[in-house]
């Protein structure tokens, strides 16, 4: 049981494993997307530069997957605690898709884009939905600008987004909780270090809980791990005082 005191601020970061709970495949497990395509060929700006047709095969393939998914009982446990606390609790997310909306999330950090959102690799245009691509397109959409629209995702190389949203709220929590994350992909494996690093009193800033079917990587950073999949764990595992 997880204590939340009226004084915690709680920092929420979700990986793939909570994706998968729902049918979307992972990048690094068993049958992971990246054992079908190397990251050279579709996960990278100078793949889009490339190949672009390649590149937006593969995320038409994942726009479909994503498309079919539905939210499960760990992301609407998240949705609830959202509620109670408000502006309390800080979620960030490492995956693509929308299953945290779906679930009745209103504020989602998305740090490597949305998969059901476009953007111009050349002008400033902000990202749009776009969910037309569910099919490889026949040409390569583009801008007004005559720039190409490409997903808006952060591929290998690029700088995640929200990064600095994202080092306040760390720096402000009392609770940091992983869920379903590796504990290799970076910066987010080292959000956990960053919260225990000590305060001005010198003591540990934060609480930290991994929930995940797996030990992560960096599981030695957490003073909590509990083992077991995310719809099973999360909806009993708060307690708010």
């Amino acid at each position: 049981m997880l204590r939340v005191s009226p004084t915690d601020r709680v920092f929420i970061l979700t990986g793939a494993g909570i994706s998968a709970e729902s049918g979307i495949p992972t990048f690094r497990g068993a049958g992971g997307l990246w054992r079908t395509y190397r990251v050279e060929e579709v996960g990278t700006p100078e793949a889009f530069r490339r190949d672009p047709a390649l590149v937006w095969e593969f995320y038409s393939m994942r726009r479909r997957a994503a498309s079919a998914a539905k939210p499960n009982p760990g992301h609407r446990a998240l949705a609830q605690l959202e509620a109670d606390l408000q502006d309390r609790l800080f979620l960030c997310t490492q995956n693509v898709d929308n299953l945290h909306e779906q679930g009745g999330s209103a504020r989602v950090v998305h740090m490597h884009g949305e998969l059901f959102k476009s953007r111009c690799d050349t002008c400033p245009l902000p990202p749009f939905d776009d969910a037309r691509t569910f099919d490889p397109p026949a040409e390569i959409p583009r801008c007004a600008c005559g720039g190409r629209i490409r997903p808006h995702i952060c591929w290998f190389g690029e700088v995640p987004f929200h990064l600095d949203e994202i080092f306040r709220a760390l720096g402000d929590c009392t609770v940091f909780l992983a869920i379903g994350t590796s504990g290799v992909v970076e910066p987010a494996a080292s959000f956990v270090a960053h919260v225990r690093g000590p305060d001005r009193s010198g003591r540990g800033r934060a609480r930290t809980i991994y929930v995940g079917p797996e030990e992560p990587a960096n599981s030695s950073a957490f003073t909590e791990c509990h083992l077991g999949n995310a719809g099973e764990v999360l909806p009993n595992l708060f307690r708010l005082e």
